[in-house]
């Protein structure tokens, strides 16, 4: 089981819908991820709750008012990359720059888990894991 693909599956299947906010179980690897897409600007918020069993990551989702035509999620698409089983890792100038800059890449480094711009001008690379936008 891939978490990381189990939490993107999961905010996407909430967008479809136009929740307000996803639940899912926590890990620090995931609040990472949640900082980031907040520090972006595709989610509102999140927090870390402690749950019945195990601690829980809320996403408050973000959503975008389009003329007349109602509204639009911040996120237009999300894309694993890298997989258990087939793992992506590229160098400092191999990072790529999604929808021509007008996504974002997230790297899990040996500094953290960052934006592929922040990787970039630290001259670091990683395992390239999910491309938003």
């Amino acid at each position: 089981m891939d978490p990381i693909a189990d939490m993107i599956t999961r905010i996407r299947n909430a967008l479809a819908r136009s929740a307000e906010e996803v639940v899912l179980p926590s890990s620090r690897m995931k609040a990472e991820i949640a900082r980031i897409l907040a520090e972006e600007g595709y989610i509102e918020s999140y927090t870390v709750e402690e749950g019945p069993s195990y601690p829980l990551l809320r996403l408050k989702l973000k959503y975008q008012r389009v003329g007349t035509r109602g509204i639009r999620p911040a996120i237009r698409g999300l894309r694993r990359v890298s997989t258990p089983s087939r793992r992506v890792y590229v160098g400092a100038s191999e990072i790529p720059r999604t929808r021509s800059g007008l996504g974002t890449a997230v790297l899990s480094t040996s500094q953290g888990i960052m934006t592929g711009r922040e990787a970039r001008r630290r001259g670091i690379g990683g395992e390239l894991l999910y491309e938003v936008w």
